[in-house]
């Protein structure tokens, strides 16, 4: 009989912070940028300069610590973690390996088979490095100090999943009370967070973890996902032919679909910690703990259960907008101002949902106002303009964030509200297709589709439907 195999996963998780200024220094985190244009003497990690923790980076960092159920170091400090690395400029970065700021938490996280708690066995503060970069042409490495002293946080989970089910949803999960928290905006593609899967797999039944290896280099929700597969099969594979696997870092290339060895961990290597002299330890006193934990946001749980007793839309609506901190706000805050929360939803789930797929987006790349939205969903209810008119309109505006009342002014987009005109309009259409008139007098009643078509097409669209409906019927 085939042997069963369960896999064993844990996850590190580097996020960055979305401070305004480095861990240890004042100088700009913003991406992008010339290189070596955001440095200065204590990030490029010049003899002689002193690093100052940043006060923000302690917040965010015991913000998601309370969030995720840890319980805060109330006195930690920092520690080197000397290696030699040319992207690494003081030859050590500054870390937390004695007494990390967060300990002991969990996340509860939703699979097919329930739910679940995936513990939190640490998170740490720590320094980026910077970025190497490599030079076809003249065969060298150049060296960007940007993103050197960009603060992070470590999340280092308990190998508690199982599946790679299990680990996006823990991602997602993380994700979101992070974005919640305005921590961070959690962009895989831009490296604002980046997982390491630490992976093993053992006989279903068995007390002892196998060997795990690591695997860097995951950008996307779905490189994690197939690269757990393929280490997965990897192992198994190595098992059956009853080779060993060997204990080392891999690197998942995601569009050839397989990882290859980095560096071997046997040793694992002495990184020689020590506290650092420069940096004070911390103490959180109770009021900095207090202070933190009455400014925690409401996070989606809370959220979905106001929004379902206070808006009054369907479970899905609010399930798919609580999904992104950006989409809730932007149905909060054009709520707030049309006291149509039905109608702003569906504004959200359908020409919303339509474009950022179209255009591949995320919803935290939204641009349009919720002002505009507002401006837009009233205009339509006081049928000043059609909804067809609306939804040509929406897209310029999801577009460019045009203010709508403009531009409907500007192109002349105004439904055309003067009976008079209408009826004329329509009597001439009636007149000029005496073959549908007496279709629909035979009680046909599709011909009038074609007569109110037609009217809108005399009127460049610019005609209320029901208006137009309402005179045809009269005078037929």
């Amino acid at each position: 009989m085939a042997k069963q195999y369960e896999t064993v996963i844990g996850l590190e998780v580097h996020v960055e912070l979305a401070t305004k200024t480095k861990i240890f220094c004042g100088c700009s985190t913003a991406f992008g940028g010339e290189p070596n244009t955001h440095t200065c003497p204590v990030c490029t990690g010049m003899p002689g300069s002193l690093p100052v923790l940043n006060k923000q980076v302690l917040e965010y960092a015991i913000g998601v610590g309370l969030a995720t159920n840890c319980d805060i170091t109330r006195n930690c400090k920092f520690d080197r973690k000397n290696y030699f690395y040319p992207d690494n400029p003081q030859n050590y970065q500054i870390s937390q390996l004695y007494l990390p700021i967060c300990r002991n938490g969990y996340v509860e996280i939703e699979t097919e088979e329930g739910s679940k708690k995936v513990g939190i066995h640490e998170i740490h503060m720590e320094e980026d490095a910077g970025k190497l970069v490599h030079d076809e042409w003249e065969d060298s490495s150049l060296v960007d100090f940007n993103r050197s002293g960009v603060p992070l946080i470590e999340i280092v989970s308990e190998p508690d999943m199982r599946s790679a089910e299990e680990v996006i949803a823990y991602l997602e999960k993380l994700r979101l009370i992070i974005q919640y928290l305005g921590a961070s905006d959690c962009k895989l593609q831009e490296g604002s967070m980046r997982a390491d899967v630490n992976l093993s797999v053992r006989e279903v039944g068995a007390e002892k973890f196998g060997t795990r290896t690591e695997m860097k280099n995951l950008n996307s929700f779905k490189a994690i996902a197939r690269a757990i597969e393929g280490e997965r099969a990897r192992q198994i594979d190595l098992i059956e032919d009853g080779k060993e696997v060997v204990q080392e870092t891999r690197r998942w290339d995601d569009t050839k679909e397989s990882s290859y060895a980095m560096r071997s961990k046997e040793d694992a290597q002495d990184y020689r910690y020590f506290p650092d002299p420069d940096l004070v330890p911390i103490i959180v006193s109770d009021e900095l703990l207090e202070s933190i934990r009455a400014k925690q946001p409401e996070f989606r749980t809370e959220k979905m259960a106001r929004y379902k007793e206070e808006y009054d839309i369907p479970e899905y609506d609010i399930e798919i907008i609580t999904a992104s901190k950006r989409m809730a706000d932007l149905f909060e805050e054009t709520v707030a101002i049309c006291k149509q929360p039905k109608k702003v939803s569906n504004w959200l789930m359908v020409e919303t949902m339509r474009l950022l797929k179209e255009q591949d987006m995320d919803p935290e790349d939204i641009r349009f106002s919720p002002k505009n939205l507002a401006a837009l969903i009233q205009m339509t209810e006081k049928k000043e303009i059609n909804s067809s008119v609306a939804k040509e309109v929406f897209e310029v505006m999801f577009n460019e964030d045009v203010d709508p009342v403009t531009y409907v002014e500007e192109k002349g987009l105004k439904t055309v509200n003067d009976e008079g005109a209408l009826r004329r309009t329509i009597e001439e259409i009636v007149a000029a297709n005496p073959q549908s008139v007496e279709d629909y007098r035979n009680g046909k009643e599709k011909a009038i589709g074609f007569l109110v078509g037609q009217t809108m097409k005399a009127m460049k669209g610019k005609a209320d439907p029901g208006m137009v409906n309402q005179i045809l019927k009269e005078l037929l």
